[in-house]
């Protein structure tokens, strides 16, 4: 069973099709980047892999159930990284991980997830007082604090300087030996570094699925990409 399975989503959101007939899989052990142009579905699609929005047809499942319809015991099985972040603004990276923490059987180690994200010399300010990329390693924490079985990120190196993003897609491939992580992002460069599986979406639908090697059809990711969702480099 694939910890992520999406079969002919379609997402209708104020009369507009958002999404249209698309069908992948994220399997365990391996990092699944989701790529594609503002406005092509990629952020409707995992929320609703998220449980955030139902689906209109088709069907979504992560590790077998649907999220929509997801117990408490399910959804702490799942890490997510959301794209503002989502975080308490007024408490502490420190404060807000040990909470986190708290709530699973056998949480991350916070010295070494601390410590990989570089957060120490942050953990005790508010996180209103953080800058945007020490609020996005505070949110990639956040997701992994549980050692999730499915983890979906969001743009997880936006934002940081070439050290923290060299130990960010580290860390994401560390997790997926136990994991299946889904990756949303822009960067051609952290889909090349990280993924084993790419999707690219366009207006909607999945115009190419498959292993990174396949979907490159002997250029690079970036000229196939920029082809097959008819982009302008200008």
């Amino acid at each position: 069973m694939p910890g992520v399975e999406v079969v002919g989503l379609r997402r209708d959101i104020g009369g507009v099709r958002a999404v249209d007939d698309a069908s992948w899989s994220a399997a365990r052990g391996e990092v699944t980047t989701v790529l594609g142009p503002n406005g092509a579905g990629k952020t409707t699609t995992i929320e609703c892999l998220e449980g955030l929005q139902p689906v209109s047809a088709g069907s979504v499942r992560v590790l077998g159930t649907d999220p929509w319809r997801a117990s408490a015991d399910h959804r702490a099985r799942v890490g997510v990284m959301l794209q503002d972040g989502g975080l308490p603004v007024t408490t502490t990276p420190q404060r807000l991980l040990r909470h986190l923490a708290s709530l699973y059987a056998v949480p991350a180690d916070l010295a070494e997830l601390t410590a990989r994200l570089d957060l120490g010399r942050v953990a005790n300010r508010s996180i209103r007082r953080l800058s945007g990329g020490e609020r996005q390693r505070v949110a990639l924490a956040a997701a992994l604090v549980g050692r999730p079985e499915v983890a979906f990120l969001d743009e997880p190196t936006a934002g940081l300087d070439p050290h923290a993003r060299l130990e960010v897609w580290d860390l994401v491939r560390e997790c997926a030996r136990d994991a299946a992580v889904v990756v949303t992002t822009h960067s051609f460069e952290e889909a090349e570094r990280i993924a084993d599986t790419v999707v690219i979406m366009a207006r909607g639908r999945v115009v190419a699925r498959g292993t990174l090697d396949e979907v490159r059809a002997g250029g690079s990711l970036e000229d196939r990409y920029f082809a097959l969702t008819s982009g302008s480099r200008s």
